[in-house]
């Protein structure tokens, strides 16, 4: 009986833990802006609706010297993505990465982007539900000289009322799933990703 007693509390101490590190980490998600400020650099997440657009209204406004638009499928072709009207910035400085299939093959790609290109200040533009783990992946893949503007982009399938709409409540579970099994792989093994080799990608 006791032993049942010992467990059931150590159940109801982790459903606790679990549900306030949850609403804690869905506070974070919908207290991101969209930011003002410029940077060296725009980094999209290609894959979510909207981000592709974002980061080209923000290229164009120049509030950075680079677009990189990474995890792009292999066909997209640069013009497809950006065509420069005139007074645009050149299409020169926009990079395509067209090998990476998920964001921790983004995280790792986009860095040997970044690096070479030699930016100091990245603004990282993702759907909403998807920052926080882009992010941490991000953080700990760049150099830690290098600042990470995150940049979110809203979309339908995502509701401030989460708690009221299945699909929202689905979707960020699932994002606070991954983004604590990153966390605890990078408490366990900090500098992992930095210290890796960076990899070829492709600059078309």
């Amino acid at each position: 009986m006791n032993s049942i007693k010992a467990l059931l509390t150590l159940f109801i101490i982790g459903a606790v833990v679990v549900t306030a590190l949850f609403i804690d980490f869905t506070y974070k998600t919908f207290s991101y802006r969209q930011n003002t400020q410029k940077a060296d650099a725009i980094v999209v997440l290609a894959g979510g609706k909207g981000r592709v657009e974002e980061g080209v209204r923000l290229f164009r406004e120049s509030r950075a010297k680079f677009l990189f638009f990474v995890g792009v499928d292999p066909s997209v072709r640069k013009k497809d993505l950006y065509r420069p009207k005139p007074g645009d910035p050149s299409a020169a400085n926009v990079i395509l990465e067209k090998s990476s299939r998920n964001t921790l093959e983004n995280s790792i790609l986009g860095r040997d982007l970044i690096v070479r290109s030699g930016v100091h200040s990245v603004l990282l533009i993702t759907s909403r539900y998807h920052l926080k783990r882009a992010s941490i992946l991000f953080r700990n893949s760049l150099p830690m000289d290098i600042t990470i503007i995150p940049y979110p982009v809203d979309s339908a399938n995502l509701k401030e009322s989460w708690w009221n709409h299945g699909g929202s409540f689905q979707l960020l579970f699932s994002e606070f799933y991954k983004y604590c099994m990153f966390r605890m792989f990078f408490l366990l093994a900090p500098g992992e990703l930095r210290e890796s080799v960076l990899p070829a990608v492709s600059g078309g």
